[in-house]
């Protein structure tokens, strides 16, 4: 059985939640896995739209918020920031006995927004303001009109998760985002940077999906193997990002490193392993966001071991293989950031929907 508690003093990696639901609130599950070691939350459009279809849990708070005479799609962000707020005060106690390196829960902008700067960060300045919790974290999509966002979010202090990225190049484009907003929060002499907290999240299980399904039969032998060597070179750019006089000046005014967070780690192959995306990237200063099941089967039978640095001449002899199989990984990392974004957005709409025919 693993122990997340001895992954994170032994390993460093920090075990996040990739969930919530208003039952999980109120029936004590959240606080059962805080319990089991679990340091943080992560939600999305997808994440609520279920929690808002699948239950009659909101049902109640939005009939009265229609009475009132609130739109359905302000409803829909009472009842999300409701259900955020109380993440974060079960999470508090760690945030402050971890010196705020964990406890954190984050909440995403409005998908719609992932092409437009401005807006992006209004409603992210806005959602931040409205949890008014010290660890919640927003999250915005690391599109190249979201990065300019990032980097004024973290001027202002405000902790920020960077969603959906598909590639080691986006990835340092987003480390590059974070330090310059430090820089930037930094010319405030009286600034303090040790509250100021960022993860990347980088998606893991949808690239070999895809990537798997352009090898087709004549690629097994490079199935499963594009994900993890993408993670593994995303690893060693972040150790390269957070190192050298730049950053040192940085850590100086109590600055802490981006951390990588493995998103979409639930395996999707049934093929393969339920706790490959948990075994296979594990080293410090990282997190891995798990949903549910994973969850379950790591503390199962998951293996605690640093190999998020293992073997990088294997990682290099498969990138190089899968670029003689004609495999794009910047193609990949496009289509997965488009169709990532148009999925959010459609559970977005989805839940509005729900929400409206409730309402009859």
């Amino acid at each position: 059985m693993a122990d997340l508690t001895a992954l994170f003093n032994e390993f460093g990696q920090s075990i996040w939640l990739d969930n919530l639901s208003r039952s999980h609130l109120n029936d004590g599950s959240l606080n059962a896995r805080i319990a089991q070691g679990v340091r943080g939350l992560t939600s999305n459009p997808t994440i609520f739209a279920k929690a808002i279809q699948g239950s009659t849990d909101y049902d109640d708070q939005f009939a009265t918020l229609m009475a009132s005479g609130v739109a359905s799609v302000d409803a829909y962000w009472h009842m999300v920031i409701d259900d955020i707020q109380a993440a974060c005060d079960a999470f508090a106690p760690l945030f402050k006995s971890s010196d705020a390196i964990d406890g954190y829960v984050s909440v995403e902008v409005a998908p719609e927004l992932s092409q437009n700067t401005a807006g992006t960060l209004s409603a992210a300045r806005e959602l931040h303001e409205r949890v008014d919790r010290a660890n919640v974290m927003i999250k915005i999509p690391a599109t190249m009109e979201g990065l300019p966002a990032i980097s004024a979010m973290i001027a202002e202090g405000r902790s920020v998760n960077v969603t959906l990225i598909f590639s080691p190049e986006r990835h340092q484009a987003v480390m590059e985002a974070y330090i310059s907003g430090l820089e930037q929060l930094a010319t405030d002499p009286n600034a303090n940077l040790s509250r100021v907290a960022s993860v990347a999240s980088f998606f893991i299980s949808r690239v070999d999906t895809e990537v798997d399904e352009r090898l087709g039969g004549n690629g097994h032998n490079l199935h499963g193997t594009a994900a993890i060597a993408q993670g593994r070179v995303a690893y060693t750019n972040f150790r390269n990002a957070f190192s050298g006089p730049r950053w040192e000046a940085l850590a100086a005014r109590g600055a802490r490193v981006q951390r990588p967070l493995w998103a979409s780690t639930g395996t999707k192959n049934p093929s393969y392993s339920d706790v490959l995306y948990v075994d296979e990237l594990i080293g410090p200063h990282t997190v891995n966001t798990v949903p549910e099941p994973t969850l379950d089967a790591f503390l199962d039978h998951g293996s605690s071991a640093r190999t998020v640095d293992r073997d990088l001449a294997e990682t290099s002899a498969i990138l190089d293989r899968l670029s003689e199989a004609n495999i794009d990984l910047d193609d990949v990392a496009e289509k997965l950031e488009r169709e990532g974004l148009a999925s959010f957005e459609a559970s977005f709409d989805e839940a509005i929907a729900a929400l409206v025919e409730k309402a009859g």
